[in-house]
């Protein structure tokens, strides 16, 4: 693996709609319409944000998830871009990383507010993210862990190259209660030729 595992600076990229950048505060009134959308929360491991005076306090829900994911940022534990369409730059969702240095591999997460849905907007980020990962850091695979029910997320892993490698039941416990979760793996074909 490179010894750039985690970059000192925020990486920001482009593709040809979207940037790709760390969320800061100024985003929370967007990560919480983001979150406080039912349908985008069904498969994610948040409870649907509900009240957006409690959301947009310091102290709030939107706060305590861009906080969260600078720290993870700053201990090099992984990284969470902000996806914001260059039309007019709102955030409209993120994708990223979490770390696992012992396998030199990487755990993807994605969440895209759900009038977005269907465009190819999450396809484009998470692809630009996976050549960012697989180019610059010499991880062996990405795995993906997907609800049952998910079917969106599966088609959009096996577009882009995962493979499943089967349910792990009761894997997950989040929203007070453990859930089946399907495994996808997508190998780095050049560490592993």
């Amino acid at each position: 693996m490179s010894k750039d595992f985690s970059p000192s600076s925020f990486p920001q990229l482009e593709t040809e709609r979207l940037l790709l950048r760390e969320t800061s505060l100024q985003d929370a009134e967007a990560t919480f319409a983001v979150f406080s959308d039912p349908s985008v929360t069904q498969f994610h491991d948040l409870d649907t944000f509900s009240s957006i005076k409690e959301a947009m306090s310091t102290t709030g829900y939107a706060y305590a998830v861009i906080e969260r994911r600078a720290k993870r940022f700053e201990r090099g534990d992984g990284i969470r871009w902000g996806i914001l369409r260059k039309q007019d730059n709102v955030l409209i969702g993120s994708c990223g990383f979490t770390w696992n240095p012992q396998e030199h591999s990487a755990e993807v997460g994605y969440e895209l507010a759900s009038s977005f849905w269907r465009q190819g907007i999450m396809t484009e980020a998470v692809h630009t993210i996976l050549q960012f990962r697989f180019e610059k850091i010499g991880l062996r695979f990405l795995i993906a862990q997907v609800m049952l029910e998910n079917i969106a997320s599966k088609k959009l892993l096996e577009n882009l190259g995962f493979h499943s490698q089967g349910v792990q039941k009761q894997y997950g416990f989040f929203k007070r209660q453990y859930h089946n979760l399907e495994q996808f793996v997508l190998k780095n074909k050049k560490l592993n030729e």
